[in-house]
């Protein structure tokens, strides 16, 4: 089974992650795409970063609808800070049986190369990029990489940053989150201060 892992602190998730994992469960190779809940840092002050189960049970909740789509945590368990080649290692020995891909945006792309280990990376995982509006130019030695993929997937501009100002400033963000995530937050009143 190949299986592309989209890491990320989703805090909280929102529709244009679902899109763009859904899209990359749909129309590339992946069997199945991990949402792969990145836990908080113990060592930065994190104000607004909501406790790492309480994302967990968000990413729950807006994908259990969505049979190639799952929820981690693989990273809860990792020694922090934690780097994405050990995750991949770990991956690997927990699951020899399957191939693990990364997803990430463009604008991500041009900093691969600052990544711990980004050449093994590179050399034993292919990695799918879709786009976005601000990606500025691309590293040269990435455009025809033949581990890199470029998907033709939606252009999402929308963020966990912005929706968690707008929650604050009261404004309704209800069409941003799956309704089951709204009423989980809003339920809890997180993101109000």
């Amino acid at each position: 089974m190949k299986i592309g892992l989209y890491f990320g602190t989703f805090n909280p998730i929102h529709i244009g992650h679902l899109i763009i994992a859904n899209h990359l469960a749909e129309y590339s190779d992946l069997d199945q795409v991990w949402m792969v809940v990145t836990p908080h840092n113990p060592h930065k002050q994190k104000h607004t970063l909501l406790d790492d189960y309480q994302r967990l049970h968000m990413v729950h909740l807006a994908t259990e609808e969505y049979g190639k789509i799952k929820p981690s945590d693989i990273e809860f368990k990792l020694p922090q800070p934690n780097y994405t080649v050990n995750t991949l290692v770990h991956l690997k020995e927990k699951f020899p049986a399957n191939e693990f891909a990364l997803i990430m945006g463009e604008d991500n792309i041009n900093s691969l190369h600052k990544w711990k280990n980004y050449e093994y990376i590179i050399e034993n995982h292919d990695v799918y990029v879709y786009p976005r509006l601000k990606s500025g130019n691309i590293d040269p030695q990435f455009v025809n990489h033949s581990k890199i993929h470029w998907v033709d997937a939606p252009v999402i501009e929308l963020s966990s940053t912005f929706i968690r100002e707008s929650i604050k400033n009261k404004k309704n963000i209800i069409p941003m989150l799956p309704a089951k995530v709204w009423e989980y937050v809003e339920h809890n009143l997180f993101y109000r201060k």
